[in-house]
């Protein structure tokens, strides 16, 4: 796969030697390829191998170029096609991300490491969901305000307004409903509106020939022609003034509504969806931009969504992984408290949850704070993201860097705001993207985890920033920040000098620019020998491979490490006073931590596949069972320990053991005070079940009843 490099009008300093050794290429440098050099990328395209590109800036002209000198036009996408099958021309920046940078020259490990990920295959395509609209556009809001938003998009969509007071032009442009909205719920292309027509006044019939409006001597009437129900003191000359077209009737029962819309485009103050995310196709534009860039954006895009549209489905979840509810009690809902488009719920009848994917934004949040990996993020995957990760520190490595620092950020916000900190470098106004600082752009800041952090570390970073922008919801932030604590309490334990995890939050590329030049403070010690482990899909097998590479090379081993509460890796304190080994826990525990012994009465716990998720602590009826968040070193956290254990019990009868000592002495005592369980009743829950029921018939007291 050839690499073109260009210094873009010798603006950067690169060096093909160092470039082309850690990409095992010999690398030439241009400085013209957007224009006089423009042949050498022609001459890569007819070579029939796909082609990375050093530069997005001419992505266009570029793709552009494909299609001329390639046998067929090119694909979307950066995509061209030859010969019947489609090969990608990758393009990637090493100019705002390093070449600019007040430190261009020493970025060379770091562009070497961009120009490698670049050369990864792309990730293997997913389901998709798809949306269609027909383009039937709801809009709410004060009528004068509505009608010029209709203006603007009613030769393409099919509008009708929700009146909500105001005045409106005297003709009639489009269908205008008014009434009091009980719930607006859906998405693009299935938007519904539940709404009541309480109103005396029938916007269908209304000619808007304000008689109304001049009879009323309270001036109860708008020109929205709605009745100010609380200024009415009805006199009812409005009826009279209408009795022609018959609109107003003040004895009209209130007409319940249900409608289907495809878009909704909201111009209240307060929105209709209070969700930070709000579902796709909806708009919400309040007074005060309702003119300006915002409003201009907002319509142009509701121009657009007419038609089929598909996205990729963005998280895969495995029910038998799920620590969400066992025996009708809720253990784990982090996911659901985490979502901020309310994409997941609560399916208490199936002991699940239910990921609506219309709803989901793909930030994967719920991938992130999940202890076990029953939601997982799948586009891309965790073994993708994994694979780039390694390439980006193994080719820096190779390059000569040291104590790189991963920056990632989102694709949209976050890459602008690296792009733009680029631009200010090349004038002097910033100091740039640090030689050092790999950014990493994924699809939202709040889709990576413990588990990618724990293994970056272990690859050899030495700190991992997560961008944000303003744009996450806060509980998004504030789970990313107690996910870095827990991953920084492990190194800390572990003797891993130094910060390995940091969230910076940046506005402009002034912020940014100043958190990356203080991240050089904010690096970590890293394991000797980097590790050379591959990231599994399964995210607690990765986490087990990130701390058996971090273990084996700490500084310190203690036999426990202290974390904070909510952490996934901890034990199960078991009180042996109060604890009968009912084995209610175990039956509860979706993660086989807690375990019984078919051979003996015996309480036993796997440490390493707790989850802490507390479905055993819901579940105890004697409150016996509590949580340890912790990090056990040891190889006895894979090994089944007993954490309670007891005599059997066996029947007085035939002394078959059937419960435990403790187990039938609990009982005993709970009912020997019951007037149904005394004397020869309360000696039969000594018995093993065949014998209660011979001892039954065979009672002279028994069978005399059964006589009778």
């Amino acid at each position: 796969m050839p690499t073109l490099i260009c210094d873009c009008n010798k603006t950067m300093p690169l060096d093909p030697k160092v470039l082309g050794t850690a990409l095992d290429e010999e690398l030439k440098l241009h400085s013209t390829l957007c224009r006089r050099e423009a042949g050498a990328f022609a001459q890569a395209v007819k070579s029939g191998e796909d082609v990375v590109v050093a530069c997005t800036q001419e992505r266009r002209l570029f793709l552009e170029l494909a299609q001329e000198f390639g046998d067929a036009p090119g694909a979307p996408g950066g995509q061209r096609q030859r010969g019947g099958t489609v090969s990608p021309i990758r393009f990637v920046n090493i100019r705002e991300t390093g070449g600019w940078s007040r430190d261009a020259k020493a970025s060379m490990p770091k562009l070497a490491a961009l120009l490698a990920s670049a050369k990864l295959p792309d990730a293997d395509p997913v389901a998709t969901v798809t949306y269609k609209s027909a383009g039937r556009l709801l809009v709410i809001g004060a009528l004068e305000e509505a009608e010029r938003m209709a203006a603007a998009v009613g030769d393409v969509l099919d509008v009708t307004i929700f009146s909500r007071g105001g005045a409106g032009a005297q003709e009639r442009r489009w269908p205008v409903v008014g009434g009091r909205i009980d719930k607006l719920a859906g998405w693009l292309g299935a938007f519904q509106l539940t709404w009541l027509a309480d109103n005396p006044i029938d916007l269908d019939l209304c000619t808007r020939c304000n008689a109304c409006i001049a009879a009323c001597p309270e001036n109860a009437i708008g020109f929205d022609y709605q009745v100010d129900l609380q200024a009415c003191r009805s006199h009812r000359d409005c009826v009279v003034a209408c009795e022609a077209a018959g609109a107003i009737d003040f004895a009209r029962a209130p007409v319940a509504h249900v409608d289907a819309f495809d878009l909704v485009l909201d111009l209240r103050r307060e929105p209709g969806f209070l969700r930070h995310a709000p579902p796709q196709g909806y708009v919400h534009l309040p007074p005060e931009k309702q003119s300006g860039p915002e409003a201009l954006q907002a319509l142009l895009k509701l121009r657009e969504l007419v038609g089929e549209f598909d996205k990729p489905r963005f998280v895969a979840y495995k029910q038998k992984l799920c620590a969400h509810s066992r025996n009708e009690k809720i253990g784990c809902k982090a996911c659901i408290d985490v979502c901020s488009a309310e994409a997941i719920s609560s399916d208490f009848e199936r002991q699940q949850v239910k990921v609506n994917a219309n709803l989901c934004v793909g930030c994967g949040a719920c991938a992130t704070v999940c202890p076990t990996g029953a939601m997982s993020y799948a586009y891309p995957k965790a073994t993708d993201q994994g694979r780039t990760i390694r390439t980006l520190l193994n080719t820096y490595a190779k390059a000569g860097g040291r104590q790189p620092a991963l920056l990632l950020h989102s694709q949209e916000r976050g890459q602008a705001l690296v792009d733009e900190l680029g631009r200010a470098a090349r004038v002097g106004a910033a100091s740039g993207v640090p030689a050092d600082v790999i950014p990493l752009a994924v699809w939202h800041a709040a889709n990576t985890g413990i588990d990618l952090w724990l293994t970056a570390v272990a690859q050899g970073a030495s700190h991992v920033a997560v961008l944000t922008t303003g744009d996450e919801a806060p509980q998004y932030v504030d789970a990313l920040r107690e996910q870095m604590a827990v991953a920084q309490a492990v190194l800390g334990g572990l003797g891993y000098a130094g910060a390995h995890f940091s969230v910076i939050a940046c506005r402009t590329p002034s912020d940014l620019d100043q958190e990356l030049q203080l991240l050089g403070a904010r690096r970590g010690a890293v394991p000797a020998v980097a590790g050379k482990f591959a990231i599994a899909q399964d995210k607690r097998a990765t986490l087990e491979l990130a701390l058996d590479h971090l273990i084996e090379r700490a500084p310190t081993k203690p036999a426990h490490i202290p974390l904070p509460a909510g952490a996934p890796f901890g034990s199960v304190e078991v009180d042996k006073d109060k604890c009968t080994l009912c084995m209610s826990c175990v039956s509860a525990c979706p993660a086989s931590a807690l375990q019984d012994n078919p051979q003996a009465p015996q309480l036993r716990f796997v440490e390493k596949n707790c989850v802490q998720c507390g479905l055993c602590v819901g579940t105890c009826p004697e409150k016996a069972v509590s949580l340890l968040p912790r990090l056990s070193i040891g190889p006895e956290r894979k090994q089944p320990r007993v954490l309670n254990e007891t005599q059997p019990y066996g029947c007085i009868r035939c002394g078959k053991h059937f419960g435990t000592l403790k187990g039938v002495e609990a009982m005993l005592g709970r009912l020997a005070g019951h007037a149904m369980f005394q004397g020869a009743a309360l000696e039969r829950l000594k018995m093993c079940g065949d014998c209660r029921v011979i001892d039954i018939h065979t009672s002279p007291d028994e069978a005399r009843i059964t006589q009778q």
